[in-house]
């Protein structure tokens, strides 16, 4: 039986980086004493006075005004946010009740939103097209299943429910490798008042849907995304407003290693989903704060991408798709206005991993 990762306790370190005349040439001797000294003070309080570069600062722009609160539910929530293969963006609203569309897809170049799908039961938090099969996946947090669907929205089909080593589970976003296996964050506890640590990272097997827990006692996981090399995933806590690196094992089938990669000050804020491009660049969503923060594999804060908004307008920037092959990149933003798209430029061309989840 694989030991599983477990979250380490606070404050520990969870690892188990010439002329007509000959002119003799004068040699000057370096200077000493004061003179060396002062010259040395100087050029140091000058590298101090250097100011350190900071982030970039950027600007989304509006795509389209997708849906509006609605009235039995008193709000919208945009998710999943994924390209399909005719080009168009895929997304779902989570709050969305029953025969009121609750996957949507939005024209990127004219901003045209078209209703997809819709049933009577499930509340789907992320979306992704499968590199298996083709079909567009979604995870329903409130059944604790996972559903999956043509691009049309035909022929749903359970590709798993029930409990997972005994314990239910509320399936936030996924994540494929390159087999088309999933691996789901499970946001169990993230309504928790004292934020308990019940959260798993759970691995489904794409044949007959065998699921196992790969990590467990997690303060309420939500982003999920491999890095560039399908080596490991990047797991935002919700609760520990951090994101996690998960070292994987060759097969994919166990965590070989982890640590907290980045410490993440958001306020009132907490990270959201998350999405990986070209370079291997972690962009990181916040539910309660209109903004993405994109930070290098080393953990460092590169840039920030937010979306304008006014009084009553967008709240949260919670997660976020870049097209593979491309830099256009494209924000769910949600708040008291409705459910928004937003267009940015990324710092590298998309991938798999930055399409979806």
């Amino acid at each position: 039986m694989r030991a599983r990762w477990r979250a380490p306790e606070p404050g520990r370190d969870a690892r188990p980086r010439r002329g007509g005349h000959a002119r003799r040439a004068v040699r000057r001797a370096p200077a000493s004493g004061p003179v060396a000294l002062c010259a040395a003070l100087l050029a140091g309080c000058a590298a101090e006075a250097a100011p350190a570069a900071g982030p970039v600062e950027r600007l989304a722009e509006r795509l389209a005004h997708v849906t509006s609160p609605h009235e039995s539910t008193g709000m919208t929530l945009l998710e999943g946010p994924t390209l399909g293969p005719d080009g168009d963006l895929y997304l779902v609203d989570v709050t969305a009740p029953p025969g009121e569309p609750k996957v949507l897809r939005v024209d990127p170049g004219t901003g045209r939103v078209t209703p997809v799908y819709t049933d009577t039961t499930g509340a789907y938090t992320s979306a992704q097209f499968s590199p298996h099969d083709g079909r567009l996946y979604l995870t329903d947090i409130l059944t604790g299943s996972i559903l999956s669907i043509t691009a049309d929205g035909e022929d749903p089909a359970t590709v798993f429910s029930g409990s997972v080593e005994g314990e239910p589970m509320a399936p936030d976003d996924l994540a494929f490798d390159q087999d088309g296996h999933l691996y789901v964050s499970d946001t169990t506890g993230h309504d928790s008042p004292t934020a308990e640590p019940a959260g798993r990272i759970v691995r489904i097997d794409r044949a007959g849907g065998e699921a196992t827990v790969l990590a467990d006692e997690l303060p309420a996981p939500n982003g999920i995304s491999f890095d560039e090399d399908f080596a490991g995933l990047w797991v935002s806590q919700y609760h520990g407003n951090r994101v996690d690196y998960l070292g994987l094992a060759e097969d994919g089938t166990a965590v070989a290693s982890t640590h907290p990669a980045i410490h993440i000050d958001a306020g009132r804020g907490r990270v959201d989903s998350n999405a990986v491009d070209a370079d291997g660049n972690v962009y990181q969503g916040f539910h309660g704060s209109p903004e993405i923060r994109v930070y290098d594999p080393r953990g460092t804060h590169l840039a920030t991408i937010t979306a304008p908004s006014t009084e009553g307008e967008p709240a949260s920037a919670t997660n976020l798709a870049i097209a593979p092959g491309s830099t256009d990149a494209y924000l769910t933003v949600s708040g008291p206005g409705g459910g928004f798209v937003y267009t940015f430029t990324a710092l590298a061309p998309g991938i798999r991993q930055s399409n979806g989840g």
